[in-house]
């Protein structure tokens, strides 16, 4: 069974400038799977529907036709409040409560799950070790006191605050330095190697996809006109894809 599932999915959204009624196509009939514990990168032109289709997974968004499956199972039969728990999210602003220590903001979900704080605590000290900030204190700091890259870290680490089996992550790395972003791909890397989650990432950088990505999925016009693994999509003749490619060659692919 497929970890993550889209069955012909077609999503519109109103048209800002146009007759009452009117709207625009985002997703075309778009279809994929995503098997557990890999990463799929989708890659694309600025609103080609990539965060589209993570809205559609944790049903923040339903699909006008078509369907999404998480874990076999429709999106529109789960409960929204325990689908949204299956899955961790790591976004580009990382949105750490700045009033919460690094600690309590590690441990806000297994709080909400109702986990007693003894388990809150062993917890959030085996995330920040995970992601290579234990010790120091770092649990009892304030994320304004942390560096951009300790802030992501610290993103992740509470995105995994449950063991989710599925991570979205949304322009994770986006707003860092290229110096600390290479940094977090290593770790990331070094992290899925461990706990093999099923992830979603959404990218601009076809490089950084190609670094992260077991495939990559290429969006344009509202379809999805690739989805292959690194190696395959060198090769691939997409016109699409060729000028992503193209766009990128001063980009190392490796």
């Amino acid at each position: 069974m497929s970890a993550i599932e889209f069955r012909g999915v077609s999503f519109t959204r109103p048209a800002a400038d146009a007759q009452a009624g009117a709207r625009i196509d985002v997703l075309d009939h778009v279809s994929f799977r995503v098997e557990p514990g890999e990463v799929l990168a989708l890659v694309g032109r600025s609103g080609a529907g990539k965060t589209t289709i993570l809205k559609l997974v944790n049903r923040l968004l339903q699909p006008d036709a078509g369907s999404v499956l998480v874990e076999g199972r429709d999106t529109r039969e789960w409960d929204p409040i325990r689908l949204r728990r299956r899955i961790g999210y790591v976004l580009q602003d990382i949105g750490l409560f700045p009033h919460l220590t690094v600690g309590q903001n590690v441990g806000v979900v297994p709080r909400l799950e109702g986990w007693p704080q003894d388990r809150i605590d062993a917890r959030t000290r085996e995330l920040l070790d995970l992601v290579g900030l234990g010790g120091n204190g770092v649990a009892n700091r304030w994320p304004d006191e942390l560096s951009g890259g300790q802030r992501q870290r610290v993103g992740v680490a509470r995105a995994l605050g449950v063991d989710p089996p599925i991570l979205l992550m949304d322009e994770p790395f986006g707003a860092l330095d290229p110096i600390t972003r290479s940094e977090l791909h290593r770790e990331f890397v070094r992290i899925q190697s461990r706990i093999r989650k099923t992830v979603m990432i959404v990218t601009h950088d076809i490089g950084e996809a190609f670094v992260l990505g077991d495939r990559i999925g290429v969006l344009d016009g509202g379809a999805l006109v690739a989805c292959e693994r690194p190696d395959a999509l060198r090769g691939s003749s997409e016109p699409a894809v060729r000028r992503i490619l193209d766009a990128a060659t001063s980009v190392r692919l490796t």
